[in-house]
C-alpha cells in the first residue's frame, strides 16, 4: 500500500510541475556574439539560440563609425508600446531557427513562433570604440574598424497573456564592424610651396596632405645649420599651420598649383572626406620641421618638411601618421 501511495504522490508533483507550457522568467543571450543583416546600416541586429531569437531594430544611421567619448554613450528611446523606429523582442520558435529566418525578405515557413515578448519602454545605449593597430617601427597607426557596445535598461518586456515584465538592464553585447584603413602615402617626395596663399601640400592624384596658412617662418629662404631645422606646431595659436588630409570623389589637374595655389580652391574634384591635424604640443606631438638647404648656384633651395608625432582626426576617430613622417621637399628660387 505504501508503494502504491509513493508512486501516486511522484506523479502528482510531476504533473504539478509540468502544465505543457514553456514558461521563460529571463532573456539571456549573454554570451551569443551579436550579427547584422545588413553591415552597411546595421538596422537590425539578432542573436540567436538553437530555438530563439533576440532582435533589436534600429533606424539608418543609428550606429556609426565613430568612437564615443567616455562615459557618454549614444542613447535611444524605445517609444511606449513598441512599435516605433527603435523596437527591441525576444522569439522563441517550435524548431531550429537562423539567419534565413530573421533577414531573408520572405522567411521561411518553418520554423514557427510560438512566443513573443515586446519590449513596450526602455533604453537603448550605445558605446562605441575604434579598433587601431600601430606599425612599431614607424609609429604611424591605422582604423581596422570600430566595436559597438549595445545595452539594454529599463526594458519593460510585454509577455503573453498581457503580463508585463521589467528588466533593469541588459547587456545586448558587442557588434563589430570593419572599415577600409585611411593610409597616408605618396608616390614621390616632391612638394609644392604657394607662396601666394602660404601653403604646402603633397598629394598623389586622388588624396592630398596640406599645410595651410603656414608660418611664414618655416619656409625661408636661408640655410639651416647642419643638424637643425625650424620649428612650429600643428595649428600654432590656433590660426597657423592647419593640417589637413582629404581624398577625392575624382582626380586632381595634373597643374596641381591650379588647385591648390589659388584664392578660392575649385569645387572640381570634391571632396569626399577630410582629416585634420591635432593641436600640436610643444615637444611631444603635432610638430613641423623645415630642413633648407641650396644647390651650387645658390638661387635654388630645397625645403625639407617633417611632420613629427602628427595625428590626424576626424570626429572622435584619430589615428598618428608616425615618427616622422615626410610631407615632401618643396623647392623655392630666389
Amino acid at each position: 500500500m505504501k508503494k502504491y501511495a509513493s508512486l501516486l504522490l511522484l506523479a502528482l508533483l510531476l504533473n504539478g510541475c509540468d502544465d505543457g507550457d514553456l514558461t521563460v522568467d529571463s532573456v539571456d543571450f549573454e554570451n551569443i556574439t551579436p550579427q547584422t543583416c545588413d553591415p552597411t546600416a546595421n538596422t537590425l541586429i539578432y542573436k540567436l539560440k538553437p530555438q530563439e531569437a533576440l532582435l533589436l531594430q534600429l533606424p539608418p544611421g543609428s550606429i556609426t563609425n565613430d568612437p564615443t567619448l567616455k562615459d557618454a554613450p549614444v542613447i535611444y528611446n524605445i517609444e511606449t508600446g513598441g512599435n516605433g523606429s527603435y523596437r527591441y523582442l525576444y522569439r522563441a520558435y517550435d524548431g531550429a531557427v537562423a539567419t534565413a529566418n530573421i533577414c531573408n525578405l520572405i522567411p521561411p515557413k518553418t520554423p514557427n513562433v510560438t512566443q513573443e515578448w515586446l519590449a513596450i519602454a526602455g533604453v537603448i545605449e550605445i558605446a562605441t570604440a575604434q579598433v587601431e593597430e600601430t606599425d612599431q617601427t614607424t609609429g604611424s597607426s591605422k582604423i581596422t574598424g570600430y566595436v559597438h557596445s549595445i545595452n539594454l535598461k529599463n526594458v519593460t518586456f510585454l509577455k503573453p497573456g498581457d503580463i508585463k515584465q521589467v528588466m533593469p538592464e541588459i547587456g545586448f553585447g558587442d557588434l563589430k564592424t570593419t572599415v577600409t584603413p585611411v593610409v597616408v602615402n605618396f608616390t614621390d617626395e616632391d612638394a609644392i610651396y604657394c607662396d601666394t596663399n602660404k601653403k604646402v601640400y603633397n598629394d598623389n592624384g586622388v588624396s592630398s596632405l596640406t599645410i595651410e596658412n603656414l608660418d611664414p617662418l618655416l619656409i625661408v629662404n636661408v640655410v639651416t645649420p647642419v643638424g637643425t631645422s625650424r620649428t612650429s606646431l600643428i595649428n600654432s595659436n590656433n590660426t597657423l599651420n592647419k593640417v589637413y588630409y582629404r581624398t577625392y570623389s575624382g582626380t586632381l589637374p595634373q597643374d596641381t598649383s591650379d588647385y591648390f595655389c589659388i584664392e578660392k580652391t575649385p569645387t572640381t574634384p570634391p571632396v569626399l572626406d577630410s582629416w585634420y591635424g591635432k593641436d600640436g604640443e610643444a615637444n611631444v606631438s603635432g610638430i613641423i620641421k623645415v630642413t633648407t638647404t641650396v644647390d651650387v648656384s645658390g638661387k635654388i633651395f630645397r625645403h625639407r618638411v617633417v611632420l613629427e608625432n602628427a595625428v590626424l582626426r576626424k570626429g572622435n576617430s584619430s589615428f598618428k601618421l608616425g615618427t616622422s613622417f615626410l610631407l615632401g621637399t618643396a623647392i623655392t628660387t630666389l
